[in-house]
């Protein structure tokens, strides 16, 4: 699963349990050069076919711009997984902060005695995961999977009962 516990030693019970989440990313920056390497490789087939021929500056234009695309768009991925969330709890605060690329850190600070964990069906994403204090509300893991998502929630319940 794209997030990780940071839980202390049983004995320290006033340190703080750390939650670490992240968008899950399947290709690898390895299969990124063998999909770019695969694709011009494919593409480039038409192309050959009229070497030496007029056709060729024709078709040899629109192959690199495919090529070109395809990159940009696994790039803008990349970019958008190092989004982070964290969530640091103690008895007496919760932290959640999210790091977007390209924004400002928002960070949203509580008592985690008044904390909620909501899982609402009307959301944008589906099994959409809030945390509340009954004055603002603010989402958490909109990029995992629903059944993550359904997962999560139960063990925020768990550590939120445990500081309790």
């Amino acid at each position: 699963m794209p997030y990780r516990w940071i839980t202390p030693q049983a004995e320290i019970t006033a340190a703080p349990v750390e939650l670490h989440l992240w968008p899950y990313r399947s290709l690898s920056r390895k299969g990124f050069v063998w999909v770019i390497g695969l694709a011009a490789g494919l593409i480039s087939l038409p192309v050959l076919s009229v070497l030496g021929r007029q056709a060729l500056w024709g078709l040899l234009p629109f192959a690199m711009l495919a090529v070109a695309a395809l990159w940009y768009g696994i790039e803008r991925s990349y970019q958008s997984g190092t989004m982070h969330e964290t969530l640091i709890l103690t008895p007496e605060s919760l932290v959640l902060t999210r790091e977007d690329p390209g924004r400002a850190n928002r960070v949203w600070r509580t008592n985690p005695y008044w904390v909620r964990v909501n899982l609402r069906k009307d959301g944008p994403v589906e099994e959409y995961l809030t945390l509340t204090d009954g004055q603002r509300e603010v989402e958490i893991g909109s990029f995992l999977s629903a059944p993550e998502r359904l997962t999560l929630r139960e063990e925020l319940g768990r550590e939120l009962a445990r500081v309790h």
